[in-house]
């Protein structure tokens, strides 16, 4: 395996949220969804993780342009750090990146953190009831997808996990607080838009 310095701070015991996606472009709601999490569970960090590519999106920026705006997003939060630790592992599905983390950060308690908009298509990730096995999952409450939690297929499969401490997994717990109506795809169309104005 591809030896990895660890993103930031590891430590036995220390609960670090790991919050996967292209991010393209990171925005607003993308950091809510990590504030909410670090301050309900009690995490020590969360470290977000930028892919290279999602198999499941097509035509991201590029991954430089992606971690600057996510680091911009961060604005410096110490306790937020974002990361390519995929591009370096060389893993393209979040199951090979949560093995390969596990392996070599034995000592810390990770969990995994999404918004509700993506809980929706959970079950289209590649082996996801091995992620569900592997990791606790977190899911933030996101505008126009508050009903995920009810209708997913992932809350459905694991509903008897639903609620259950994040000391081990499986288990699902679902977050709520002031919601962020920032979403990236609305994002891009803005730009797009701009873009064709001023052709």
């Amino acid at each position: 395996m591809t030896w990895l310095r660890p993103p930031g701070p590891v430590a036995k015991g220390l609960r670090i949220g790991l919050f996967g996606g292209s991010f393209n472009p990171a925005h607003e709601g993308h950091r809510y969804v990590a504030e909410i999490a670090l301050k309900q569970l009690g995490l020590s960090y969360v470290w977000w993780l930028v892919s290279p590519q999602n198999p499941l999106k097509s035509d991201p920026a590029s991954l430089a342009k992606r971690l600057a705006a996510a680091r911009a997003v961060v604005d410096r939060h110490p306790r937020m750090i974002v990361t390519d630790v995929e591009s370096t592992l060389g893993t393209r599905y979040t199951i090979d990146t949560l093995k390969a983390l596990h392996r070599r950060f034995p000592e810390v308690r990770f969990v995994w953190l999404m918004g509700s908009d993506n809980l929706e298509q959970f079950h289209r990730w590649r082996r996801w009831t091995e992620i569900a096995a592997l990791v606790p999952i977190a899911v933030v409450e996101r505008p126009g997808s508050i009903l995920a939690p009810l209708r997913a297929n992932a809350m459905q499969r694991f509903a008897r996990h639903r609620g259950r401490m994040l000391n081990r997994a499986p288990a699902l717990v679902v977050l709520d607080g002031r919601r962020n109506e920032a979403s990236a795809t609305a994002i891009r169309a803005l730009g797009a838009r701009e873009a064709g104005m001023l052709e």
